[in-house]
């Protein structure tokens, strides 16, 4: 078992070592043994900040990330919880597109705009975007 500093992890996982600090303080990360007052890691903390970065860039928040590593029965398989995870997630991920489409369609009818005054323009006059 390789007893390996903050900082040689943080290098390793290319994260800060107040990104460490922190996920341990939500609980994320199991706090570790120090020697002489120092942090000390074993090599298998990588898998678990890989983790961490992989969860956060499909979109789970860190308090999600929680539920994702400790919000189960501990016999649950990694798969099951990730799938209940990705569920809601992509649910979400699918209201947060829809939002973006109208977005873009308000935005592309602004750009048409040619009004001169306010109370003659369509945006604000109800104008539907057009659906595509």
């Amino acid at each position: 078992m390789e007893n390996l500093e903050i900082g040689e992890i943080a290098g390793r996982a290319g994260i800060r070592t107040s990104a460490i600090r922190y996920y341990e303080q939500l609980g994320l990360l199991k706090e570790t043994t120090r020697v002489n007052g120092r942090r000390r890691y074993s090599a298998d903390i990588l898998i678990q900040l890989e983790s961490i970065q992989v969860a956060q860039q499909a979109g789970f928040t860190l308090g999600e990330i929680g539920t994702l590593f400790s919000g189960f029965r501990e016999d649950t398989p990694v798969s099951a919880r990730w799938r209940a995870m990705a569920d809601r997630k992509i649910a979400e991920v699918d209201g947060l597109i829809a939002k973006a489409h109208r977005m873009k369609q308000l935005l592309q009818l602004g750009l048409e705009c040619g009004c001169v005054e306010l109370k003659d323009c369509r945006l604000l006059l109800g104008a539907e975007p057009k659906h595509g």
